[in-house]
């Protein structure tokens, strides 16, 4: 029996991903829009020119428009975003924060954006959240980020600046974002 390396998302990825609505949730100009925005590093801290990073939220209000929502589905609100890197490792999505949604529980969640990044040398996608640092009282009462390692907790958190929140993700090394089994 021979054994052959696993296939890992090659370097065409770039090509065959990208969308065409482009990096928007919502449209420009919509209320209280702004950019969810980063870099993503490998685990020598080198930007990665050809991962693609991928957003899925409810809307402002907590809900998603899609028939799984347990609260039924509203119309309206994508929540899907998408964005390849560039060759600074950049990533950018307009967007507008999320509302609390339930947990499995029935307990709030705080505020989050799920995200998945592809890239060239992985075998599957990896999954993390953003939490936003100014949503510290909900933060608080997160379930899932309270089962985070405290001295970890920070890789989840966007950090608000100039165009919006800043959220960097580094996919090994010192400082590697949390990421989820799923």
């Amino acid at each position: 029996m021979s054994y052959t390396p696993s296939q890992t998302v090659g370097p065409y990825l770039s090509i065959g991903l990208p969308w065409t609505d482009g990096p928007s949730v919502v449209d420009e100009g919509v209320h209280g829009a702004f950019w969810l925005h980063g870099v993503v590093t490998d685990g020598a801290g080198d930007p990665i020119p050809d991962a693609l990073v991928e957003t899925w939220q409810a809307d402002p209000a907590g809900r998603f428009d899609h028939p799984d929502d347990p609260r039924g589905a509203v119309a309206g609100f994508r929540g899907f975003g998408r964005c390849p890197t560039g060759d600074s490792g950049e990533w950018a999505i307009r967007t507008l924060k999320p509302g609390p949604v339930p947990g499995p529980d029935g307990t709030p969640q705080a505020p989050h954006i799920d995200v998945s990044v592809f890239a060239r040398g992985l075998l599957h996608r990896v999954v993390t959240r953003v939490y936003f640092a100014d949503e510290e009282a909900a933060n608080a009462t997160d379930g899932v980020l309270a089962g985070v390692p405290e001295a970890r907790r920070g890789t989840l958190l966007a950090v608000p600046d100039e165009r919006g929140y800043r959220f960097d993700i580094r996919l090994r090394g010192d400082d590697e974002t949390v990421f989820f089994a799923i």
